[in-house]
């Protein structure tokens, strides 16, 4: 098998929306960037078809923004951009055409010189006292060294982390990990009738879950918000008498919600978020998540025939497609010189060396209809600072999105695609920053100048609750 040797200023790795970020945030501020992705196609969860929670607070107060802005707009150039929506349950978030998104994620890399490289893994990493000298990058017909001066581990897995041998952690004393789910999509959904069923069916609804966002009104008046709001931003919840009594006939599988929300107005098109196997896999198992891709899409399919029979709105509704790849929740947290505590993500905490922030609830799934959901205080945001990036014992490396540090609870909150966009954002430009200094260690870098810096790319950093 041949050898070949790549060098670049940074090598970021894991091409869902933290390495995306991350990628486009080193190269937009000079340094020569390679985004290396397992998998045949660039984006990760942003091409699920689910929303982008995260980048808005329950008050609707943007709180990520800087690249999370430049694709959003690409998706808007080519009318995949549907906006800003409520839930009226707990959060505001993004929806967008996943179809669009795959285009709008290479036009902006392409823009900034990333260079992809696709079906490739790393498979092992080269470092000595502390610092990554180079990864193995394996390919179907050869291995690569790649040689970088500083790595972004944006895996979702801590892969790179673990391998340069930094501290993880995986669940908690209790061993629990979330469960693996499925995203669909369905064209042909009629909105009008979906709407009016939602906002006559109040108690069948999960809303109103924080005083912030109830403020003061019925399930009755926030179904109605729903509806004038005029896009399908519908939570059914598990214990409701529309799906619970599904899930009591067996018409559907135990689940917490049947989550609906638009994904394409041209296709009359959304997305479906109902499916879960929680049986405490390892998602870093590809055999063990392998076993229950079939299980999941046999879900898929069940939900589907369940709402055209069942929902209206959904009587002529046609399947539309799958996420391309299973949803892992929760993987390993890599330490990092700040651990992010559930406490400060729901009581809205303030840091001095913030570098992004988070906006959704702390959301953690369970078996059968139970879940956990716990609000961010006063429908606001909590602060990430810049040490959950940095992880113990390696000089030139940072982790983004779902491996950051922070305890079990946090990560229920952290691991979301705003939140990787974020903190993606964030050690994409610090890695230039370093660069430019010619600073060995990420240590080196002043917080304030990074702050400086990111404000200056439009990050938010305060000014919100």
């Amino acid at each position: 098998m041949s050898l070949k040797h790549l060098n670049y200023d940074v090598a970021v790795i894991g091409g869902g929306a933290a390495g995306i970020a991350a990628a486009v945030a080193a190269a937009k501020s000079g340094s020569k960037t390679i985004l290396v992705e397992a998998g045949p196609i660039l984006g990760g969860e942003l091409l699920s078809g689910m929303s982008i929670d995260g980048v808005l607070n329950g008050r609707g107060e943007w709180v990520v923004r800087g690249v999370a802005d430049e694709i959003f707009e690409e998706c808007r150039k080519m009318d995949g951009f549907i906006g800003p929506l409520h839930d009226y349950r707990l959060i505001c978030y993004i929806c967008v055409d996943p179809e669009i998104m795959k285009i709008a994620v290479m036009r902006v890399l392409e823009r900034y010189g990333v260079t992809p490289a696709l079906y490739t893994q790393v498979t092992d990493v080269v470092a000595q006292d502390g610092v990554i000298k180079s990864v193995i990058l394996t390919h179907k017909n050869q291995r690569t060294i790649l040689s970088a001066k500083y790595f972004i581990d944006a895996s979702g897995d801590g892969d790179v982390a673990a391998m340069a041998g930094a501290p993880t952690e995986l669940s908690d004393e209790k061993g629990d990990l979330q469960p693996l789910s499925l995203m669909f999509r369905m064209s042909g959904v009629e909105n009008e009738p979906l709407l009016r069923f939602a906002r006559d069916n109040a108690n069948s609804l999960a809303v109103g879950e924080s005083e912030a966002v109830r403020a003061g009104r019925t399930d009755e008046e926030l179904a109605q918000a729903i509806y004038d709001q005029g896009e399908p931003t519908i939570f059914f919840r598990g214990n409701g008498p529309f799906l619970g009594a599904a899930i009591q006939r067996g018409e559907m599988a135990a689940t917490a919600l049947i989550m609906i929300m638009p994904t394409s107005k041209a296709r009359k098109e959304v997305c479906v978020n109902a499916t879960r196997v929680a049986e405490n896999i390892n998602g870093i198992n590809a055999l063990d998540v392998s076993r229950v891709v079939s299980r999941l899409m046999e879900q898929v399919w069940n939900t589907a025939n369940f709402l055209k029979a069942r929902c209206p709105g959904f009587e002529n509704a046609t399947f539309a497609g799958m996420a391309p790849r299973v949803g892992i929740r929760e993987t390993r947290r890599v330490m990092g010189e700040y651990v992010l505590s559930a406490d400060e993500a729901a009581g809205a905490v303030k840091q001095r060396d913030v570098i992004t922030k988070g906006a959704h609830h702390i959301d953690i799934h369970q078996d059968g209809s139970r879940q956990v959901r716990i609000p961010i205080a006063d429908g606001g945001s909590y602060d990430i600072p810049f040490g959950c990036l940095i992880p113990k014992k390696v000089k030139n490396l940072m982790t983004a999105g779902r491996c950051i540090s922070t305890d079990r609870t946090a990560n229920g909150t952290t691991r979301m695609m705003g939140q990787s966009l974020g903190t993606g954002h964030a050690a994409g430009t610090a890695a230039a920053l370093c660069i430019d200094a010619g600073y060995e260690d990420v240590r080196q870098l002043s917080v304030p100048h990074l702050q400086s810096t990111l404000r200056s790319q439009s990050a938010v950093l305060e000014g919100t609750h």
